[in-house]
């Protein structure tokens, strides 16, 4: 099923299968193990496992079903089937439904007092029944049941309940919603004024509506500021009904008929308004936690700026601008304090320190984070740029989003214990420019604050999602195993925290590392760990040169072969810039055969001994840095090009940095002169774009821009 799904081989997603089911991480099977998986990657096998996981719970319940069915002894063979049958949990619950221990409802109650035959009987809808006649038969005052009517009540509580749990209506009364139902919200109070105003008075198709009109529903719902409900046209459930249950027109039809128009509004409808309700919101959180997944990735694979000792600026009022130099590693060189806003405003102080600092430490970056007071702080440094005259100083704005949250945490107090909270954030914001995945895999993943609704998540869904997504990139550029925090080791494929720290210790106190081998030294980091996670760390500088490279310990030796046969040595690692040459000239099939490694291991072999140690983020376009002075919203005029970097990509479009305080909004429908399906299939968290002013709302501070017309780089 799966393989069909993903349209892969049946073999490929066997083996991918296997080796999950041996404990194997997702990132060591899309990195070392592409013979067997036919080189899937990791978003494909993150894909595979989620699926996997669904069917084997399918597959779970199915049986538990199936076994409360056949203790009741109820199981029919066509039972068995439909349960075999079912592809969904939704459709085997529904199969369940009569066979369901209920709370005590007035069916149940009904059935206690005898009145089942009487059900079957007016069922039937024989024309020669009478229902009071037949009724007669059942009255009974100790049961509560004086009369034929309240015998033929109850007997028709029990048909409603009856067809209510007749999973064929079920199933096509869902069908019925998804194809023409119709999502209606109103105002709680049309008097409240709300962000939720859009849907004071809105309507749309079951089928068409958007996962962010969901999501936003469902919170304007929580916050009872909206009412919502499912429409059909009119009559149009009540019809699907009665006419799969009524036949002819006798009067137990009529009864029927009754029975089942009572069952479609008090039982069949609710209770299907909720699950088509709840399948929306799930596949709008979906939607939203893949989106929030990609930009998480975006931002994390974001080029480091490398070399440059860098000024950190978290801006404030009250309290100051929070400073801090660090060098080229990201070691804390400096920290101070200016004010360049009221209440204790003194430019000329500023100036003074931090020009001194740039002068001192030579910093060529300075990184400003975008929260209060970001505006006059990027002004500032623009002006002081420009009175230094050095032009090989520029700065960018990045995203602090999550900065307070980890200069307050334990992991920051461990870190920098001689600072306080304000100055680890300006350490956290200078990092975040030099290395932004070594730096924010410090931080909560939903505090990054990239995506939308990412609070609304079912966390444990979200929290998995994220994981996978920095799993996956801190694998992709792998860790100076001598360098890296726990934090960033943490991630790394096989290395739980405990391990991660038991790493960090081992080498305070026997200092760095010299080879990959140690890492079995340190504590709880067995053989089946190591397996994991060395191929991930990279040791600068050790006894061996693979070491440093993204090669496993496993292909040591078809690489050092593959090296042989193409005339170098270890000692040549880095410099053997003919080697994909030379292999191919000997041919990879054939050195796959001398070597024992397969095809794809040697080309990845052959790439990593070209550039030991290579980042893929080097090969991305390097982030914006400015250095001329600021632009204010009234300097934007209609019509207007400018370079701008996506910050944020959203459901209906992507919002970019452009230079102003605010961001402009690229709607979807502006951000290509082509058909547009998902904004992440133009843009992307990070990249450098050219846009165009449409327009300008001072008063509400949006700026809306386009990308159609101009050529892209």
């Amino acid at each position: 099923m799966i393989a069909n799904e993903l349209k892969l081989r049946k073999e490929q997603v066997d083996n991918a299968v296997a080796l999950m089911d041996d404990d194997k991480t997702i990132p060591f099977i899309a990195r070392y193990r592409k013979e067997v998986t036919g080189s899937l990657d990791d978003t494909v096998l993150r894909t595979l496992a989620d699926r996997l996981t669904y069917l084997r719970n399918l597959q779970k319940r199915k049986e538990e079903i199936t076994n409360s069915i056949t203790e009741q002894g109820k199981m029919t063979e066509d039972i068995a089937a439909a349960i075999e049958k079912a592809l969904t949990l939704v459709e085997v619950e529904d199969i369940y439904l009569p066979y369901k221990q209920k709370r005590r409802t007035r069916a149940s109650v009904a059935r206690e007092k005898g009145l089942e035959p009487l059900a079957a009987l007016i069922m039937e809808q024989s024309p020669d029944t009478d229902p009071c006649a037949a009724a007669e038969g059942f009255i009974d005052a100790q049961k509560e049941l004086p009369d034929a009517q309240s015998c033929i009540k109850g007997a028709m509580d029990i048909i409603a309940e009856d067809i209510s749990d007749n999973a064929d209506m079920r199933k096509y009364l869902r069908s019925l919603i998804n194809d023409v139902g119709e999502v209606r919200s109103v105002a709680a109070d049309p008097e409240n004024k709300s962000v939720y105003e859009t849907y004071y008075d809105f309507t749309e198709k079951v089928s068409k509506i958007a996962g962010h009109r969901v999501l936003a529903i469902d919170r304007g719902e929580k916050e009872e500021l909206l009412k919502v409900t499912i429409l059909l046209p009119e009559g149009a459930g009540e019809r699907a009904v009665t006419s799969r249950f009524v036949k002819g027109e006798s009067s137990c039809s009529e009864l029927v008929c009754a029975a089942a128009a009572d069952s479609y509004k008090r039982l069949i409808f609710p209770s299907v308004e909720r699950e088509v309700r709840s399948a929306l919101s799930e596949k709008a959180q979906e939607g939203a936690i893949k989106l929030f997944s990609e930009n998480l990735r975006q931002l994390l694979m974001q080029p480091p700026i490398k070399g440059k000792v860098t000024l950190g600026l978290d801006p404030g009022y009250a309290h100051g601008c929070k400073c801090a130099v660090v060098d080229e590693t990201g070691k804390v060189l400096d920290t101070c304090i200016i004010y360049i806003t009221p209440p204790r405003k003194d430019t000329a102080a500023a100036e003074r320190i931090i020009g001194g600092m740039i002068k001192k430490y030579g910093v060529t970056a300075i990184a400003i984070g975008n929260g209060t007071a970001s505006r006059e702080t990027e002004q500032f440094a623009a002006a002081l740029i420009g009175k230094t005259g050095d032009k090989n100083v520029a700065y960018m704005v990045v995203s602090e989003a999550g900065a307070s949250v980890y200069s307050a945490s334990k992991l920051a107090a461990e870190e920098f214990p001689e600072y306080d909270a304000s100055l680890r954030s300006a350490v956290s914001i200078a990092r975040r420019l030099q290395d932004p995945l070594a730096e924010l895999v410090k931080i909560d993943p939903k505090a990054i604050g990239v995506g939308q609704y990412q609070h609304d998540m079912p966390a444990a869904r979200m929290d998995e999602a994220l994981s996978g997504v920095v799993e996956d990139c801190v694998n992709s550029v792998g860790v100076d195993l001598n360098t890296a925090s726990y934090s960033l080791l943490s991630y790394v494929s096989g290395i739980s925290k405990t391990v991660a720290k038991n790493i960090v210790t081992y080498r305070e106190e026997n200092g760095s590392f010299t080879d990959r081998k140690q890492l079995l030294k340190v504590a709880k980091l067995g053989p089946k760990a190591y397996e994991q996670c060395a191929g991930f760390l990279r040791v600068r500088d050790g006894k061996n040169a693979l070491d440093n490279t993204g090669v496993h310990p496993e292909s040591y030796g078809p690489a050092k072969l593959l090296l042989e046969e193409c005339g170098y040595t270890l000692a040549d690692v880095g410099k053997v810039g003919e080697l994909p040459e030379r292999a191919k000239k000997i041919g990879l099939e054939k050195l796959s055969q001398l070597s024992g490694a397969g095809v794809p291991t040697l080309q990845d072999i052959i790439k990593e001994l070209v550039k030991p140690g290579r980042d893929p983020r080097d090969d991305l376009p390097a982030p914006l840095m400015r250095s001329a002075d600021v632009m204010e919203l009234s300097d934007l005029k209609e019509g207007m090009e400018l370079v701008g970097t996506v910050r944020n990509v959203i459901d209906f479009g992507a919002f970019v940095d452009i230079g102003v305080h605010e961001d402009g909004l690229v709607h979807i429908s502006q951000l290509s002169d082509k058909f547009v399906k998902h904004p992440l299939d133009v843009v992307k968290v990070g990249q450098i774009v050219k846009v165009k002013v449409l327009s300008v709302d001072t008063k509400k501070k949006r700026i809306s821009l386009t990308m159609k017309g101009i050529a892209q780089k």
